[in-house]
C-alpha cells in the first residue's frame, strides 16, 4: 500500500521540518505496514507557522461571511467526493472498523456545513445612549487559534474546531496528534481545495513540545484542545489569563441500570458504549452501576456481548472491533488489567492480546470493583468495563458521581420520574437516558464538568460555541 510522505503547512507553502526529524505511523491493525512519515516539528517550525499566521489572520478576518461559508461548503464537497478514500485510510491509520470510519467521513463534511452557516450569524447589540446617540457592540476574531486534536476521531474533532474558528474569520495553526498525521492532512488539503486562503491555515505535525510551542506562543489569541486531562491542564498553565483556552479532557463514564429495566436493551446499551471505538472514547462507557436485583443477570449478558465482538483489521468483513490504537495504548491496556486484578476486582471476561501483528484485545470485564480502585477512578481509554453494585438511585448516583471527572453519564430504566431524578443529580455535563454514553448530537453543546472540562465554552454548538472564536467590542457614538 502507499507509503505517504508528510508535510508541515506553513507561511501558504508544504514544507518538511527545519530539523529533519521525522517519525513513523505504522497501521495498528498490521505493524509491518507504514503508512507514512511525518516530520516531528520543533518549537522554531511552530514560531514559523505562527508568522504566517498572523498574516492569514488579517487577510482571512477581513473576507466577507459569504466567502468564508463557501470555503466551508466546498470544503466539505470535496471530503464527500473523495469518501471511499479516506474511509481507507482511516482505518489504516487509526485502527477503526469499516462502519465507524465510514460515519466519521460522513459526519465531517456536516460539521463543517453546520459551521458554515454560522459565519453568516454572527452579531452584535445595540444599546440606548443617555445623550441620545448609540451604544454597540461588534463581535471581531480573535486572531489566530490554535487547535490541539486527539487522534481517536481525526477528522470530526479537528473540524468542529477549525470549523467554527474559520467562520468566525481566524486563522488556525492546527497540532494534530502524531498517531493521526495522515487524516489532519487530508482535512487541510480540503480547506486549500476550498478556496481558504493558504496564509489561513497552518499545520505543525508532531508531538509534545509543538503542542507545548503553540500553546506558549502569545500571538496565539485561543487554544482549543481535546485530548487527556494532564496535557489539558499543561495547555492551560501556558495559556495565563490574557488568552482564552477551551479544554475538553477526560472521562470515567458510568451507566446506571435499575431493577425495572429491560437488561437485553440495557446490555445493548452498555456494550456500544463500552466497546465501541475499541473503547476509544471519552465518552465511552467505563463503569456500569447495577441494582443488586439485576447485577448478576446483567453482568452475564454484558460478558456475553463482549465475547462475541469480533475483533480484526477494521477492513475485513464481520469485524466490529479493531485494534487499539498504539502501542501505548496496548500496554495501558494491559497495564489497568493486572491492576485491577491485583486491587481484587474479578476479571470475569477478556483481557489479554491477541496473536498476530496488530494491537487487538480481548474487551475485559470485571466485577466487584469497589470505588477506591484505581479501574474505578482512573481513565483508561480502552475496553475495560469495571461492575458495581448498588441497593437503590441514592446508591448508584453517588457512586456515579465517585469521580473527578464529569462527562458522560447514563441510566437505564422504564420510570421517567427516577431517570430525571438521576439527571438533575448527575455530576456529569452530559447525560443519556436509554441510550449509550458515547454518541452526541452535532447541534447540541458538548462539554463536561469537573476535570473533564473548562466549563467556560462548549463545543459543537450552542450560544458559547461561537463566542471563543471572537472577542466583543463596545462602541460608543455621540450625535455630535
Amino acid at each position: 500500500m502507499t507509503v505517504h510522505e508528510g508535510l508541515n503547512f506553513a507561511g501558504g507553502e508544504w514544507t518538511p521540518g527545519t530539523s529533519g526529524v521525522t517519525f513513523r505511523r505504522h497501521n495498528p491493525a498490521d505493524l509491518g505496514d507504514l503508512v507514512g512519515e511525518f516530520p516531528e516539528s520543533s518549537a522554531e517550525d511552530v514560531e514559523a507557522a505562527v508568522s504566517g499566521a498572523v498574516e492569514g489572520a488579517a487577510l482571512w478576518g477581513a473576507a466577507p461571511a459569504e466567502k468564508r461559508a463557501d470555503v466551508l461548503e466546498a470544503a466539505a464537497r470535496w471530503l464527500e467526493e473523495r469518501a471511499d478514500d479516506l474511509v481507507v485510510e482511516l482505518v489504516r491509520e487509526e485502527g477503526k472498523t469499516r462502519a465507524e470510519a465510514a460515519m466519521e467521513i460522513s459526519r465531517t463534511p456536516r460539521n463543517l456545513r453546520f459551521y458554515a452557516a454560522e459565519a453568516h450569524r454572527i452579531e452584535g447589540r445595540s444599546y440606548p445612549a443617555a445623550d441620545g446617540g448609540i451604544v454597540y457592540t461588534r463581535r471581531e476574531p480573535v486572531g489566530v487559534v490554535g487547535a490541539i486534536t486527539p487522534w481517536n476521531f481525526p477528522l470530526n474533532i479537528p473540524s468542529r474546531k477549525i470549523g467554527p474558528a474559520l467562520a468566525a474569520g481566524n486563522a488556525v495553526v492546527f497540532k494534530p496528534s502524531p498517531v493521526t498525521p495522515l487524516l489532519a492532512q487530508r482535512l487541510v488539503e480540503a480547506l486549500l481545495a476550498g478556496g481558504l486562503p493558504p496564509q489561513a491555515i497552518a499545520l505543525v505535525h508532531g508531538g509534545a513540545e509543538a503542542g507545548a510551542a503553540l500553546a506558549a506562543d502569545e500571538r496565539v489569541g485561543a487554544v482549543t484542545f481535546t485530548g487527556s486531562t494532564a496535557a489539558g491542564r499543561a495547555v492551560h498553565a501556558a495559556m495565563g489569563p490574557s488568552r482564552r483556552c477551551q479544554l475538553e479532557m477526560g472521562g470515567k463514564n458510568p451507566v446506571v441500570v435499575l431493577e425495572d429495566a429491560d437488561l437485553d436493551r440495557a446490555a445493548q446499551i452498555i456494550a456500544k458504549g463500552a466497546f465501541g471505538l475499541s473503547g476509544q472514547a471519552c465518552t465511552g462507557t467505563s463503569r456500569v452501576i447495577a441494582h443488586e436485583a439485576v447485577h448478576d443477570e446483567l453482568l452475564e449478558r454484558v460478558a456475553r456481548a463482549a465475547d462475541a465482538k469480533a475483533v480484526g483489521n477494521g477492513l475485513e468483513a464481520g469485524v466490529d472491533m479493531g485494534p487499539l490504537a498504539a502501542g501505548f495504548q496496548l500496554e495501558k491496556f494491559l497495564d489497568y488489567v493486572r491492576i485491577g486484578e491485583d486491587e481484587g476486582a474479578e476479571l470475569v471476561t477478556g483481557g489479554r492480546r491477541l496473536e498476530g501483528d496488530g494491537y487487538f484485545v480481548r474487551p475485559a470485564v470485571f466485577e466487584g470493583v469497589a470505588p477506591e480502585m484505581r479501574i474505578a477512578r482512573e481513565e483508561i481509554f480502552g475496553p475495560v468495563l469495571a461492575f458495581q453494585r448498588a441497593s437503590g438511585l441514592g446508591e448508584a448516583v453517588a457512586l456515579a458521581n465517585a469521580t473527578e471527572y464529569g462527562l458522560s453519564a447514563g441510566i437505564v430504566t422504564r420510570d421517567l420520574e427516577r431517570a430525571l431524578e438521576f439527571a438533575r443529580r448527575s455530576r456529569s455535563g452530559l447525560v443519556k437516558v436509554n441510550q449509550p454514553t458515547s454518541g452526541m448530537a452535532m447541534t447540541v453543546p458538548f462539554g463536561g464538568l469537573g476535570e473533564s472540562s473548562t466549563q467556560t465554552f462548549k463545543e459543537q454548538a450552542g450560544p458559547s460555541m461561537m463566542l471563543f472564536y471572537t472577542q466583543e467590542k463596545s462602541i460608543y457614538i455621540s450625535p455630535r
